[in-house]
């Protein structure tokens, strides 16, 4: 995989990749840091298959756990967006590593949601069963729902006899191929394999407008301001409620560009660049009408 194959390569050719001082730690930490390298992977661009298929059912399976322990099948249902994507992984996982009951508790947990009605899908996401002091449900939770949380029970007792992380570790630790890097050559690996993204340039450009889209009201006009401006934005340091302008305190966002350091203010019906020297305003943007 590292002498200089293409990307096109079928999947299953990439190396499930560990650093070097993971071998020597415990369980949870060989699975964390098998979660690690996959987030660095993704975090440079690469897509799931620029991956190795076991990493990620490792990745996933860990998810699952991680999502179960913190609010049942229904914290897992509510954070795996992509779940048609997901969970084929976990499955996988699960049945990769050995973790047989637990498979079967998967397998029989999504069937479980997905015979729930509609009513019952918001009962169960919104925190399923009232109980009264007897041990009885309240408000009238149907046994769907109920058969659901007894199965979130089944999959913490299941725990206690059917160790999964220590089942992932294991399996992680005995992949073919296995590939053990230091932090430089990991570092490296990664950039190779980025290296030969066929339209980089293109993930690129659609993580860079995704990101944007995901940035703070304030980040997004000072982008725009800096891109009317002809300007490239460097950082924003600080924002300031006491600025001073024609006389009032106003909120005013410090940044900087390569062209040195300017301010953003708003008013009712703009934001505008301001250079806090000459007090020149360099780009201005009007903000659009709502309907109330």
């Amino acid at each position: 995989m590292t002498n200089g194959e293409p990307t096109s390569q079928p999947a299953h050719s990439y190396p499930t990749v560990l650093r070097t001082e993971s071998l020597n730690v415990g369980n949870e930490e060989v699975v964390d840091a098998n979660v690690n390298v996959v987030n660095a992977m993704f975090a440079e661009l690469l897509d799931a298959e620029e991956i190795s298929p076991n990493a990620l059912r490792s990745y996933y399976v860990d998810f699952y756990v991680t999502q179960s322990l913190g609010g049942g099948f229904a914290q897992y249902v509510f954070t795996a967006q992509e779940r048609e994507d997901i969970d084929p992984y976990v499955r996988g996982g699960l049945e990769g590593m050995g973790a047989t009951a637990h498979l079967d508790l998967f397998n029989r947990t999504v069937a479980a949601f997905g015979a729930l009605s509609d009513t019952d899908v918001d009962t169960y996401l919104d925190g399923g069963t009232g109980w009264d002091a007897a041990g009885d449900a309240e408000d009238g939770t149907s046994d769907a729902v109920r058969r659901l949380e007894e199965l979130d029970g089944e999959f913490e007792s299941l725990l206690e006899t059917e160790d999964i992380i220590a089942l992932n570790a294991a399996w992680l630790r005995s992949q073919q191929g296995l590939l053990v890097l230091s932090d430089d050559e990991l570092d490296a690996h990664i950039a190779g394999r980025v290296a030969r993204i066929p339209n980089l340039a293109e993930r690129q450009a659609a993580a860079a407008e995704e990101a944007l889209l995901d940035a703070p009201e304030f980040e997004q006009i000072i982008r725009e301001l800096c891109d009317i401006a002809g300007h490239t934005l460097l950082r924003i340091s600080m924002g300031d409620p006491n600025y001073r302008h024609n006389g009032e305190s106003t909120l005013a966002w410090h940044f900087t560009t390569e062209q040195g350091e300017f301010l953003m203010l708003e008013d009712d019906d703009e934001a505008f660049m301001l250079n806090p020297q000459t007090k020149e305003i360099l780009a201005a943007v009007e903000f659009e009408e709502v309907d109330a």
